[in-house]
């Protein structure tokens, strides 16, 4: 990672099930080369410049690590030693702060924590052994945080170059119970295929995640644009000089748009938060708001994009999840021809309520809920029915 060169080098970007494909897209169109979707993540290689980007741009990315070193472990103190190869006075020094994620899975680790434990102690080892001193440990605002997974007895240390989660945005200053992930919303608005030049209209909005990330894609505000540091700030070898020119450009795609994003909910404690986060991310005069239940809301355009997440009956109860669900189908029926809508639900019997056959249906994770986010092409009368096509799951 020489800047003065600017090699490429393999980086993985985490991401949710299900948004694999998304996030490799996104990458693609940053520039990343040799670009892999695998479980939970994407691995690809990329510059210096690009590290910066990722982290800056990507709108379905949790965090960038950078992998430093790969070994084999049979038990602990071969663990124990694989960390402790690794020279870490190039990452930090002794004055620093480090702190440790780990993931452990198979037969030969079973305790993510202990492990932990075990890397920490390498590390602190070296340094109080090489210089008398050793480094502490911060689990909140750390100098270093390293990531380390261990399958089965294969270890993989990586450098996470984002430091907090890449899903905090800094708009979300008020909340309703059962809050969308901001990387899950951006990744559904961008599977359901939104360019973000058409009507966009989300009726259950909760505390405008939704919304907002649409928003932010239409106006093409970077998702990290409040964010104030980042962990590749804290390394040794980041370099102020290309970062802010990869800020500049980013910020300076900036555009805005003639046409609102329409968000409602039912619920005076959701509509006021909403509004306090669209506030947060000074998209007020993007986003038009307004209490008003799903039945009795009319289209505010003749075509466009309906994606709303109502209640499963899990979190937020709902009395009567099949006629709720009903409910939905018939206004959508009823009120928004030509509109594309998607909905997405843990609640699958509740989704069968709706009544119309979806053209898509893809599962994603709200949480730990596998959820199915469903498509739905509205036509006018029985026409529906008509030229509905076969679902299949993806």
């Amino acid at each position: 990672m020489e800047s003065t060169d600017n090699p490429k080098f393999l980086c993985v970007a985490k991401t949710l099930a299900g948004l694999e494909p998304v996030l490799a897209d996104e990458l693609t169109a940053l520039g990343a080369a040799a670009v892999k979707a695998v479980k939970r993540a994407v691995e690809f290689a990329g510059d210096v410049d690009l590290l910066y980007r990722a982290n800056y741009e990507l709108r379905t990315a949790l965090r960038i690590l950078v992998p430093i070193h790969r070994f084999r472990a049979g038990n602990e103190r071969s663990f124990y030693d694989g960390i402790r190869q690794i020279d870490w006075s190039e990452y930090m020094t002794n004055r620093d702060s480090l702190a440790i994620d780990t993931i452990a899975t198979g037969e030969i680790f079973k305790h993510s924590h202990y492990l932990g434990l075990l890397a920490k102690d390498a590390i602190v080892d070296q340094f109080r052994d090489r210089t008398g001193r050793r480094p502490d440990v911060n689990t909140v605002s750390p100098t270093l945080r390293i990531h380390v997974r261990a399958d089965g007895g294969l270890c993989d240390i990586s450098l996470d170059s984002s430091g907090s989660s890449l899903h905090m945005r800094g708009y979300r200053r008020d909340s309703v119970e059962a809050p969308l992930n901001e990387v899950l919303a951006a990744g559904m608005i961008l599977l359901s295929g939104w360019q973000g030049d058409t009507c966009f209209v989300d009726p259950m909005c909760g505390s405008g995640t939704l919304p907002i990330e649409a928003a932010m894609m239409a106006c093409r505000i970077p998702p990290q644009q409040n964010r104030e540091s980042f962990g590749f700030q804290r390394w040794p070898d980041y370099d102020e000089k290309r970062w802010l020119a990869v800020k500049k450009a980013a910020d300076d795609a900036v555009k805005p748009v003639d046409f609102k994003i329409h968000a409602s909910d039912i619920d005076s404690r959701a509509r006021n938060a909403a509004t306090l986060n669209i506030l947060a991310a000074g998209l007020e005069k993007n986003i038009h708001i307004e209490k008003m239940a799903f039945e009795k809301l009319m289209p505010p355009e003749t075509s466009g994009h309906l994606i709303m997440n109502p209640p499963y009956d899990e979190r937020l109860k709902v009395y009567d999840t099949t006629a709720f669900y009903a409910l939905i189908g018939d206004t959508m029926k009823k009120n928004w021809p030509g509109w594309q809508a998607w909905l997405i639900s843990s609640n699958r019997d509740a989704l069968k309520s709706v009544g119309l056959r979806p053209s898509r249906r893809i599962t994603l994770f709200n949480g730990p809920l596998e959820c199915s986010f469903q498509q739905f092409d509205l036509y006018e009368g029985k026409k529906a029915e008509a030229e509905s096509t076969p679902d299949h799951e993806e």
